[in-house]
């Protein structure tokens, strides 16, 4: 699966944003690293490389921090400081010049990327379907008058695979096994710098260096102690995450689940006082580790071949043939989080009521004024201020650490849609809450979740109740009945 030499990155993974031709003229091939923040298994750092390679440019790696996107914090911030630190380090020994740029107050950085997309021969960059990035890629289209290239690396199957929108989890889950049964997908190889043969770049232009703070590798961890997060216009009010970002850390997590996890994780993942998911979804949404390596770590574990595989039924047990405990994983893994990235890709409504079924949005919309025994607004939400102790703790648990164990993140936004003055304003509630605090927010898969709540990828459920219709009810009295609890309670409370 993983490639031991350099190759093309297959054609269906490359998008060309604009008409603008490859300048061979150019000083160097541009890396714009925005989504992907690694310098492994990166289909789109590799397309960088096979530029720079075929033009005999020197590569530049760029990676940047606004102070200015939506719900920028603390939190977010310093999470992204880890990962420059790693690679700016992972950088050093390379023949590719990495440099970086945290901006100190809002719009300070404007024209740096301009500068840049002047200079450079292409621009490669990371084709991330959700957030800021499908609009920022819409307004520079026609604005940098430079090649640029979107790369897809964010799923085992290529997002643009398929021209359809799906649905339900099983619908997917038949498509995906039947891509993979019939050929398994290129992976990207795991150090592509390995590869680049081009002499470095000599030193950053001087225009740049003059007119922005940009650090190369060297000045990277030096600078960073020296960043106060105080001093830059963000949200100060959000406790700085319990984990430490970046890709070196990611893969500590990722082997740490493996060796400790792994072996119960069907039945302890949705235990509260258990920690039994892979904790991986923050590091695969900030990029710091690729979903292609860990399929590969699973694959070795489980002494597993594509030779092994079942026959495509779109069932989530037996395809992979991996035993219970890995198949629950790679089905969350290549089912659930993959999905969520063919919503986004192909639906820009992705994040409106209007997205969801239409049996869910008539539902809704018909038990809209049912009468609402008990009601919250957003700060009582935020606060964790109501009549629960267990969602109260879950919502301590998103906002002290950034997340919410597993299976109560369901049950926290069922009760919110229970609570709120209508589903609409339940949506904007769990938006809010989940991408101001959650460290994997503001990602397809978990928009997938917030909208799973209201109907996506479900079906109508009966008996119709007020306020939820056909949509799926759930309580906290059948969660404590059927998972221990009192220990989260007190740990969150």
């Amino acid at each position: 699966m993983i490639s031991k030499s350099i190759s093309s990155v297959p054609s269906v993974r490359i998008r060309t944003l604009n008409p603008f031709p490859v300048d061979p003229a150019g000083k160097f091939v541009l890396y714009w690293m925005t989504a992907y923040r690694r310098t492994h298994f990166n289909f789109a750092l590799q397309r960088a490389v096979e530029l720079a390679n075929r033009l005999r440019k020197p590569l530049v790696i760029f990676e940047a921090i606004r102070c200015n996107y939506r719900w920028a914090s603390d939190r977010f911030h310093q999470f992204m400081l880890d990962g420059m630190l790693d690679n700016a380090t992972a950088t050093q020994s390379t023949n590719a010049t990495y440099c970086a740029y945290v901006e100190p107050c809002a719009n300070e950085g404007k024209g740096l990327m301009e500068s840049f997309a002047s200079l450079a021969c292409a621009i490669v960059t990371d084709d991330f379907p959700c957030f800021f990035h499908p609009a920022l890629y819409q307004r520079i289209a026609s604005q940098w008058h430079c090649a640029i290239e979107l790369v897809d690396s964010n799923t085992i199957v290529p997002m643009r695979c398929t021209d359809r929108t799906f649905t339900v989890a099983h619908s997917y889950r038949r498509y995906m096994q039947k891509e993979i049964f019939k050929e398994m997908p290129e992976f990207p190889v795991e150090n592509p710098l390995d590869f680049l043969t081009v002499p470095k770049l000599e030193k950053l232009p001087s225009e740049i260096i003059s007119a922005w703070r940009v650090w190369d590798a060297k000045q990277v961890a030096k600078q960073l102690r020296a960043v106060l997060l105080s001093s830059i216009p963000i949200d100060h009010s959000l406790t700085l995450a319990n984990e430490t970002g970046g890709s070196l850390e990611a893969r500590k997590v990722l082997s740490r689940f493996i060796r400790q996890r792994l072996g119960d994780y069907s039945e302890a993942r949705n235990e509260p006082e258990q920690e039994g998911s892979s904790c991986l979804s923050a590091y695969l949404h900030f990029g710091y580790v690729s979903p292609h390596e860990v399929f590969e770590k699973i694959v070795t574990v489980t002494k597993w071949t594509p030779s092994k595989l079942n026959k495509p039924n779109g069932k989530k047990d037996g395809f992979w043939n991996m035993g219970s405990n890995a198949e629950a994983f790679m089905d969350q893994m290549m089912t659930w989080r993959e999905i969520g990235f063919n919503m986004c890709w192909r639906e820009r409504n992705y994040d409106r009521f209007e997205s969801l079924p239409s049996w869910a949005q008539k539902t809704l919309d018909e038990h809209e004024k049912d009468k609402r025994l008990t009601k919250y607004d957003l700060e009582h939400f935020e606060q964790g201020n109501t009549h629960d102790p267990l969602w109260n703790a879950a919502q301590m648990q998103l906002v002290r650490e950034g997340r919410i164990h597993n299976y109560l993140r369901m049950l926290w936004g069922k009760k919110i849609l229970h609570w709120a003055k209508s589903p609409r304003d339940a949506l904007r509630i769990m938006i809010e809450l989940n991408n101001k605090y959650a460290l994997d927010g503001r990602d397809p898969n978990s928009y997938s979740g917030i909208f799973w709540v209201l109907g996506r990828y479900d079906r109508a459920w009966g008996p119709e109740r007020p306020i939820f219709g056909k949509v799926r009810y759930m309580t906290s009295e059948s969660t404590q009945n059927k998972y221990h609890v009192h220990s989260y309670i007190q740990k969150y409370s």
